[in-house]
């Protein structure tokens, strides 16, 4: 399935959703919550033929042929309203690429095996290097950020990766964001082992350099059509700097800075390419 976009008016939405039905097209409407309503393409070999047109149903919603769909679809409704929900699954494979997916699937299966029994073995095998013989474990580099340690930390960081990493990956592509993953991941994993050392792991330090990336993206090169709303970020930095003053829980604070401060190095650079093409 493929999401569409969201509207404010179902009355309106119901209307294109009934002359793509006309036209022998499922597109299903989900309620989001605020007063915002989903539209989902069913059948994603249609989706060139239905943004077409929903550019000219946005531009004109009221033209007769809609509201003659609408007339001629009525009989054929259970009730006026009806909303199938997507399920779970086509909602999450609809936002997400192959990596972001790959790495969610990596960071669930590794954290399955941290609470049956095998962490210690799991652990040594993916920590940051931490010996000059381990240092030329280039897995090392970037392993660590698929170590999770509790059920709040997997959440957290699965969440924000499968909302930006899938923003990026779908607009710029696999190769994008296999580069931010692997340079943020060795950055910030750097930049918390110089600090504290190895006992740490999770993927915050990526997320935070997905924050930075998408940040200088919208703001200084918002014609690429990639950013992140202002509250995320007002959050997102609140949240780092509470890991730093607050004393009680471990947080990989280093980390985070450093993978914040790469995505923003690596933001920039992206928007000077994409102003001078």
């Amino acid at each position: 399935m493929v999401r569409l976009i969201t509207l404010a008016n179902p009355r309106m939405a119901q209307a294109f959703i009934d002359y793509m039905a006309s036209r022998h097209i499922d597109i299903q409407m989900m309620p989001e919550g605020g007063g915002q309503f989903a539209l989902w393409l069913s059948d994603e070999q249609h989706q060139v033929e239905v943004e077409a047109e929903l550019k000219h149903f946005l531009a004109n919603p009221t033209a007769t042929k809609y509201q003659a769909a609408s007339w001629d679809m009525a009989d054929t409704r259970t009730s006026q309203f009806s909303y199938r929900s997507p399920s779970m699954l086509a909602m999450v494979k609809a936002k997400a690429g192959v990596f972001t997916l790959a790495v969610m699937a990596v960071c669930a299966v590794i954290f399955i095996l941290l609470q049956i029994g095998a962490g210690d073995a799991v652990f040594n095998l993916l920590h940051f290097p931490a010996f000059a013989s381990q240092e030329w474990q280039l897995w090392r580099w970037v392993s660590h950020a698929v170590l999770h340690f509790s059920v709040m930390h997997i959440a957290f960081n699965l969440l924000w990766w499968w909302q930006l990493g899938g923003d990026i990956e779908q607009r710029l592509g696999t190769g994008k964001l296999v580069q931010l993953f692997v340079v943020s991941a060795a950055l910030s994993g750097a930049g918390q082992f110089w600090v504290e050392g190895a006992n740490f792991g999770g993927l915050s330090g990526v997320v935070y350099a997905l924050v930075g990336y998408l940040w200088m993206l919208g703001y200084k090169a918002p014609q690429i059509g990639l950013s992140i709303p202002k509250p995320i970020i007002g959050f997102m930095l609140v949240w780092l700097v509470l890991g730093f003053l607050q004393p009680f829980m471990a947080i990989a604070n280093t980390a985070h800075l450093v993978g914040l401060l790469s995505g923003v190095v690596m933001g920039l650079l992206d928007a000077s390419k994409a102003k001078h093409r």
